[in-house]
């Protein structure tokens, strides 16, 4: 039931969000469908892109919005509508920031509308800013480059066309169209600049190489300057290379290098000609701006028709809308209702929960405590004594009977919660050498090296004690499993962090051991008093353990 109320909730207050990804989702679906039908069908390609900037604006998605105004405009300026093209783009230009990607695409295609309409100095301007925006792909620059000489050249600027021209690093271009069009623009500037130039062979060079390439696109380009450059001098190499441009014109199916080819066949062709030529000229000439006229308009209906379809649909929503968000404010605050009373009732039985696991897990820790001094107090003092018995020549009866009986008054004291520092009041230093020296014996000799005052001055008695008793449970391990002959303690004092290094020449302690009996306690002792302990069993005999804690 709580799950259920949680997922109405949760679901009621998403629905806007989901909203908003399932128009994106079908906005991407339209983008990627436009983008395939791109240059091959413009109109159905402007219509997808139409249909995806409705959902996009929808969801404010200003990065995919310039997308599909480029696309929109790429299409328009491909089926002849350059003025609406050129206004496309500059709508998509509102819709983005400084730095962004598609930047130096927006601008190149502005270059290229103003060179069609042949407003070269406006051409040169759009492609220097096209230039001047990031653009990681080096053939695209280039692409640009050469675009921007070619508008130069138009205007006379021969020079600086060249000098554009030649920037270019030809080795680094591995689309072959993309070099011949270049070295093209380079030979036809030249030409432009000194009309006594050799280009007519370069040329001829150039269009075998494109004929080979099956470049038809660019053979065309070849053939409008052969028949240029030999316009003057030998009128009959130029009327059979622009017939060949016209014949592959047809082919590629290119109404505006049809217009070009007829244009420089009239030129040339003989005065009887004249009247056949200017005809075909004038009728196909009509017959692409009826077609331009005809796509403008075709455009111009989509965009209108998909608005005026996107308004009506918005105010049919309202209504419905306005009547889901009241029922939804409805079955909201009834949820939220329900949900905050079995909230609290959840937050009542954990607390109780919480109080019943807090009494249980206190009375655990302080049987865990009494349980741990215990085996400091009775188990290892205990075992000291019967060392020390078991090292003396000559027994003490009384001496084990007042260790004894020292073990004895402290086990009391466990059971009154009396500290240990009520009857030890020995110094740290002898303390701990009276230890380590107890366990001494004919088979064991223990050793101390640096167990001054100075080691011990500032340490809280607390910390002492589990020092104390962390010694003590290493010499008895020690004296029940090491078989070790020689141990040392080593005591260091650096920048308040007591190191003591203990090391032994016994068999060493194996890896499931490490962690069991004392060793647990040692361990414990270590991190209550902020210290770190680590053994070194990996040398072939013996054991060695590093321990170090800071002065409280």
């Amino acid at each position: 039931m709580v799950r259920y109320l949680l997922f109405l909730l949760i679901f009621l207050v998403s629905c806007k969000e989901k909203t908003e990804t399932n128009d994106l989702v079908k906005a991407d679906q339209l983008y990627n469908e436009g983008t395939n039908l791109l240059l091959k069908n413009n109109l159905e390609a402007y219509s997808k892109f139409q249909q995806a900037l409705n959902y996009y604006y929808k969801t404010k998605d200003s990065s995919n919005i310039s997308k599909s105004l480029i696309c929109q405009a790429i299409a328009q300026k491909y089926t002849g509508d350059v003025f609406g093209a050129e206004t496309t783009l500059v709508d998509a230009l509102n819709f983005m920031n400084e730095g962004d990607e598609s930047l130096y695409s927006v601008y190149n295609t502005l270059g290229d509308i103003k060179y069609d309409q042949k407003e070269y100095s406006s051409a040169t301007a759009w492609y220097n800013k096209a230039l001047a925006e990031k653009n990681e792909s080096i053939e695209k620059k280039y692409t640009i480059l050469n675009n921007k000489a070619a508008s130069e050249y138009r205007q006379g600027q021969y020079s600086s066309a060249l000098k554009a021209l030649q920037s270019i690093d030809l080795l680094k271009i591995k689309d072959l169209n993309l070099q011949n069009r270049i070295k093209e623009n380079i030979v036809y500037t030249r030409w432009l600049q000194d009309k006594n130039y050799p280009a007519h062979i370069e040329f001829k060079k150039l269009l075998a190489q494109k004929l080979q390439q099956n470049d038809n696109w660019g053979a065309n380009s070849s053939y409008s300057h052969l028949a240029e450059i030999y316009q003057q001098d030998n009128p009959d190499i130029s009327l059979f290379y622009a017939k060949q441009m016209l014949g592959t014109a047809e082919k590629i199916k290119s109404p505006e290098d049809r217009l070009e080819a007829i244009e420089r066949i009239s030129f040339v062709d003989k005065p009887s000609n004249a009247i056949s030529n200017f005809i075909h000229y004038k009728t196909l000439s009509d017959s692409i701006q009826n077609y331009k006229n005809a796509n403008r308009n075709r455009f111009a209906y989509i965009k209108y028709d998909s608005e005026k379809k996107e308004t009506e649909n918005q105010r049919l929503k309202v209504d419905q809308t306005q009547k889901e968000n009241q029922l939804i404010r409805q079955q909201a605050a009834l949820a939220v209702a329900i949900i905050a009373i079995i909230i609290i009732i959840i937050l009542y039985r954990r607390r109780q929960a919480r109080l019943k696991q807090e009494n249980e897990l206190k009375l655990k820790n302080d049987q865990l405590r009494i349980s741990k001094r215990v085996h400091d107090v009775v188990a290892n003092g205990i075992y000291q004594v019967m060392t020390k018995i078991e090292n003396q020549e000559h027994f003490d009866k009384e001496n084990a009977l007042d260790e004894l009986e020292f073990v004895y008054e402290k086990s009391r004291d466990i059971s009154y919660e009396k500290s240990d520092t009520e009857h030890d009041k020995k110094e740290h230093k002898e303390r701990i050498s009276n230890l380590i020296a107890s366990f001494k014996n004919e088979a064991i000799d223990t050793y101390i090296v640096g167990n001054e005052n100075e080691i011990w001055n500032g340490i809280s008695q607390s910390s002492f004690e589990d020092i104390y008793q962390v010694i003590r449970e290493l010499l008895v391990n020690m004296k029940k499993h090491s078989q070790a002959s020689r141990v040392i303690f080593k005591f260091e004092r650096i920048n308040n962090v007591v190191n003591i290094q203990y090391t032994d020449n016994g068999i060493g302690i194996p890896g499931d051991m490490i962690y069991k009996n004392g060793l647990t306690n040692t361990g414990t002792r270590i991190v209550a008093i902020r210290g770190e302990i680590i053994f070194d069993n990996k040398s072939e005999k013996g054991l060695k353990i590093n321990i170090s804690f800071p002065v409280s």
